[in-house]
């Protein structure tokens, strides 16, 4: 994203196996959550600029991305979709800044489940924990006034949330160059 969160300014990079970067997706605003479906064969991007989670069809072994949708878009005044998370089942989580909430749906856009926070501004969501059923949400304080502050002192707190009766999706390992670094 441009430092100013110019309109269509930002850009999508994928990091080849090689080590360099590619330009994958321009015309972005603020680029947030990025997550896969559980057979690789979707992408979602949330860009927050434009209040929308996109979906693309991906080609795993060209890392090229295809026919774009929109398939979520927050129409709330203030509200936008920050970084999201997928779960084994394929289900999105998305983490609404300035909406106090987690967002669950379903790939295909429909809304399943609303998780409400104490605080304004969830910032993103990962699974964890030893069977991946822990939904961890961050949050930011960044911007917040004295008042605002005082209504919710854990702004910019992470968040532990149990019992959704869903697990996070394993994690995809990186295929490309390691470093090596020694602590000395």
């Amino acid at each position: 994203m441009a430092y100013d969160e110019s309109p269509g300014a930002g850009t999508l990079y994928r990091l080849e196996l090689d080590g360099s970067c590619t330009t994958v997706l321009s015309g972005l605003t603020i680029s947030n959550g990025i997550g896969w479906s559980p057979d690789g064969a979707t992408m979602f991007l949330a860009d927050s600029g434009t209040s929308r989670v996109d979906a693309f069809d991906f080609d795993a072994s060209s890392g090229d991305i295809s026919r774009r949708r929109t398939i979520v878009a927050i129409q709330e005044p203030g509200v936008a979709p920050d970084g999201l998370t997928v779960d084994e089942d394929g289900g999105i989580w998305v983490a609404l800044w300035g909406g106090g909430a987690v967002r669950h749906y379903r790939p295909d856009g429909a809304l399943l489940t609303v998780v409400p926070l104490p605080v304004d501004r969830p910032t993103s969501c990962v699974f964890g924990g030893p069977d991946r059923s822990t939904l961890f949400v961050t949050t930011a304080r960044h911007g917040l006034d004295d008042e605002a502050l005082s209504r919710q002192p854990h702004a910019g707190r992470v968040f532990r949330i149990e019992g959704l009766g869903v697990r996070g999706a394993p994690c995809a390992y990186y295929r490309g160059r390691t470093i090596a670094v020694g602590m000395e």
